[in-house]
Protein backbone atom coordinates (compact mmCIF):
# COMPACT_ATOMS: atom_id res chain seq x y z
CA UNK A 1 0.00 0.00 0.00
CA UNK A 2 2.89 2.41 0.57
CA UNK A 3 3.59 2.14 -3.20
CA UNK A 4 0.45 4.23 -3.63
CA UNK A 5 1.93 7.16 -1.68
CA UNK A 6 5.07 6.95 -3.84
CA UNK A 7 2.91 7.07 -6.97
CA UNK A 8 0.99 10.01 -5.51
CA UNK A 9 4.09 12.12 -4.77
CA UNK A 10 5.41 11.25 -8.23
CA UNK A 11 2.52 13.23 -9.77
CA UNK A 12 3.97 16.41 -8.26
CA UNK A 13 7.70 15.80 -7.80
CA UNK A 14 9.83 13.28 -9.69
CA UNK A 15 11.76 11.05 -7.29
CA UNK A 16 14.38 8.39 -7.73
CA UNK A 17 13.48 4.86 -6.59
CA UNK A 18 15.63 5.41 -3.50
CA UNK A 19 13.81 8.65 -2.67
CA UNK A 20 10.42 6.96 -3.14
CA UNK A 21 11.53 4.20 -0.79
CA UNK A 22 12.67 6.69 1.85
CA UNK A 23 9.47 8.73 1.58
CA UNK A 24 7.19 5.66 1.74
CA UNK A 25 9.08 4.21 4.72
CA UNK A 26 8.04 7.18 6.88
CA UNK A 27 4.33 6.32 6.67
CA UNK A 28 2.45 3.88 8.88
CA UNK A 29 -0.61 2.08 7.53
CA UNK A 30 -3.58 2.19 9.90
CA UNK A 31 -7.05 0.69 9.58
CA UNK A 32 -9.81 2.95 10.91
CA UNK A 33 -13.37 1.86 11.71
CA UNK A 34 -16.42 3.87 10.71
CA UNK A 35 -17.19 6.54 13.38
CA UNK A 36 -13.64 6.30 14.81
CA UNK A 37 -11.95 9.65 15.53
CA UNK A 38 -8.40 10.27 14.34
CA UNK A 39 -8.25 13.85 15.68
CA UNK A 40 -10.12 15.31 18.66
CA UNK A 41 -10.18 18.77 20.23
CA UNK A 42 -7.69 19.48 23.03
CA UNK A 43 -5.25 16.81 21.82
CA UNK A 44 -2.34 17.69 19.54
CA UNK A 45 -2.65 16.30 16.00
CA UNK A 46 0.58 14.31 15.78
CA UNK A 47 -0.04 13.05 12.23
CA UNK A 48 -1.11 14.12 8.81
CA UNK A 49 -3.17 11.40 7.14
CA UNK A 50 -3.19 10.29 3.51
CA UNK A 51 -6.41 8.41 2.77
CA UNK A 52 -5.71 5.20 0.89
CA UNK A 53 -9.32 4.07 1.02
CA UNK A 54 -12.26 5.56 2.86
CA UNK A 55 -13.94 8.82 3.75
CA UNK A 56 -13.43 11.33 6.58
CA UNK A 57 -15.09 14.46 7.84
CA UNK A 58 -13.41 17.28 9.79
CA UNK A 59 -15.78 19.46 11.79
CA UNK A 60 -16.09 21.83 14.73
CA UNK A 61 -18.88 22.11 17.27
CA UNK A 62 -20.17 25.61 18.11
CA UNK A 63 -21.04 26.63 21.67
CA UNK A 64 -24.74 25.97 21.02
CA UNK A 65 -23.87 22.41 19.90
CA UNK A 66 -24.26 22.90 16.15
CA UNK A 67 -21.72 21.04 14.00
CA UNK A 68 -19.94 22.83 11.16
CA UNK A 69 -18.17 20.67 8.57
CA UNK A 70 -14.81 22.14 7.60
CA UNK A 71 -13.65 19.59 5.04
CA UNK A 72 -13.95 16.05 3.72
CA UNK A 73 -11.28 13.62 2.56
CA UNK A 74 -11.67 10.54 0.41
CA UNK A 75 -9.22 8.26 -1.42
CA UNK A 76 -5.98 10.09 -2.38
CA UNK A 77 -6.73 13.12 -0.18
CA UNK A 78 -5.01 14.39 2.98
CA UNK A 79 -6.66 15.28 6.27
CA UNK A 80 -5.83 16.44 9.79
CA UNK A 81 -6.43 19.53 11.93
CA UNK A 82 -3.73 21.52 10.13
CA UNK A 83 -3.55 24.32 12.67
CA UNK A 84 -2.87 21.76 15.39
CA UNK A 85 -0.49 19.71 13.24
CA UNK A 86 1.59 22.59 11.89
CA UNK A 87 1.90 24.46 15.19
CA UNK A 88 1.83 21.32 17.40
CA UNK A 89 -0.85 22.82 19.64
CA UNK A 90 -4.19 21.37 20.81
CA UNK A 91 -6.69 20.63 18.06
CA UNK A 92 -10.00 22.46 17.73
CA UNK A 93 -11.56 20.04 15.25
CA UNK A 94 -12.87 16.52 15.22
CA UNK A 95 -11.80 14.28 12.33
CA UNK A 96 -13.96 11.17 12.07
CA UNK A 97 -14.19 8.24 9.65
CA UNK A 98 -17.44 8.16 7.69
CA UNK A 99 -16.74 4.59 6.54
CA UNK A 100 -14.25 1.84 7.32
CA UNK A 101 -10.99 3.28 6.01
CA UNK A 102 -7.27 2.70 5.53
CA UNK A 103 -4.91 5.62 6.01
CA UNK A 104 -1.19 6.24 5.85
CA UNK A 105 -0.08 8.32 8.82
CA UNK A 106 2.93 10.58 8.68
CA UNK A 107 4.34 11.65 12.03
CA UNK A 108 5.09 15.37 12.46
CA UNK A 109 8.76 14.81 13.39
CA UNK A 110 9.31 12.43 10.47
CA UNK A 111 7.86 14.99 8.09
CA UNK A 112 10.29 17.62 9.38
CA UNK A 113 13.20 15.18 8.92
CA UNK A 114 12.09 14.40 5.36
CA UNK A 115 11.99 18.09 4.49
CA UNK A 116 15.48 18.61 5.88
CA UNK A 117 16.90 15.59 4.07
CA UNK A 118 15.74 16.46 0.58
CA UNK A 119 14.40 19.64 -1.04
CA UNK A 120 12.10 17.52 -3.24
CA UNK A 121 10.12 16.50 -0.15
CA UNK A 122 9.95 20.14 0.96
CA UNK A 123 8.68 21.02 -2.54
CA UNK A 124 6.05 18.28 -2.40
CA UNK A 125 4.63 19.44 0.94
CA UNK A 126 4.65 23.05 -0.28
CA UNK A 127 2.64 22.05 -3.36
CA UNK A 128 0.14 20.13 -1.19
CA UNK A 129 -0.20 23.16 1.12
CA UNK A 130 -0.64 25.57 -1.80
CA UNK A 131 -3.32 23.39 -3.38
CA UNK A 132 -5.13 23.14 -0.03
CA UNK A 133 -4.97 26.90 0.45
CA UNK A 134 -6.34 27.54 -3.05
CA UNK A 135 -9.19 25.12 -2.35
CA UNK A 136 -10.04 26.88 0.93
CA UNK A 137 -10.02 30.23 -0.87
CA UNK A 138 -12.42 28.95 -3.56
CA UNK A 139 -14.73 27.68 -0.83
CA UNK A 140 -14.74 31.01 1.05
CA UNK A 141 -15.46 32.94 -2.16
CA UNK A 142 -18.21 30.47 -3.08
CA UNK A 143 -19.83 30.86 0.36
CA UNK A 144 -19.73 34.66 0.03
CA UNK A 145 -20.89 35.03 -3.57
CA UNK A 146 -23.11 32.07 -4.52
CA UNK A 147 -26.61 31.02 -3.59
CA UNK A 148 -27.12 27.75 -1.72
CA UNK A 149 -28.34 26.13 -4.96
CA UNK A 150 -25.24 27.29 -6.84
CA UNK A 151 -22.94 26.02 -4.08
CA UNK A 152 -24.61 22.60 -4.17
CA UNK A 153 -24.58 22.43 -7.98
CA UNK A 154 -20.90 23.39 -8.17
CA UNK A 155 -19.93 20.92 -5.43
CA UNK A 156 -21.92 18.16 -7.12
CA UNK A 157 -20.21 18.85 -10.46
CA UNK A 158 -16.72 19.04 -8.97
CA UNK A 159 -16.97 16.25 -6.37
CA UNK A 160 -19.73 13.80 -7.37
CA UNK A 161 -17.92 10.95 -5.59
CA UNK A 162 -18.05 12.84 -2.27
CA UNK A 163 -21.77 13.60 -2.61
CA UNK A 164 -22.39 9.86 -2.97
CA UNK A 165 -20.26 8.90 0.05
CA UNK A 166 -21.01 11.42 2.80
CA UNK A 167 -24.19 11.72 4.88
CA UNK A 168 -26.60 14.46 3.83
CA UNK A 169 -26.32 16.28 7.19
CA UNK A 170 -22.52 16.54 6.76
CA UNK A 171 -22.81 17.81 3.19
CA UNK A 172 -25.45 20.36 4.21
CA UNK A 173 -23.23 21.55 7.05
CA UNK A 174 -20.26 21.89 4.66
CA UNK A 175 -22.34 23.89 2.19
CA UNK A 176 -23.67 26.18 4.93
CA UNK A 177 -27.32 25.14 4.92
CA UNK A 178 -29.74 22.97 6.88
CA UNK A 179 -30.33 19.35 5.96
CA UNK A 180 -33.96 20.21 5.16
CA UNK A 181 -32.91 22.95 2.75
CA UNK A 182 -30.46 20.61 1.01
CA UNK A 183 -33.28 18.05 0.66
CA UNK A 184 -35.46 20.70 -0.99
CA UNK A 185 -32.64 21.60 -3.41
CA UNK A 186 -32.13 17.93 -4.28
CA UNK A 187 -35.87 17.31 -4.74
CA UNK A 188 -36.21 20.39 -6.96
CA UNK A 189 -33.30 19.12 -9.04
CA UNK A 190 -34.91 15.67 -9.42
CA UNK A 191 -38.29 17.17 -10.45
CA UNK A 192 -36.58 19.31 -13.10
CA UNK A 193 -35.09 16.16 -14.63
CA UNK A 194 -38.45 14.32 -14.67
Amino acid sequence: MTNKIAAYIDKFVKLTEEEKELFSSCFKEVKIKKRQFIVQPNFIAKHRQYVLKGAFRAYVVADEGQEHTITFAIDDWWITDYNSYIFQQPATMFVVALEDSIILQLDYEKEQELKLQNHKFETFFRIVAERGLASQQRRIISNLTQTAEERYENFLNKYPQIVQRVPQYALASYLGMTTEFLSRIRNKRVSKKS
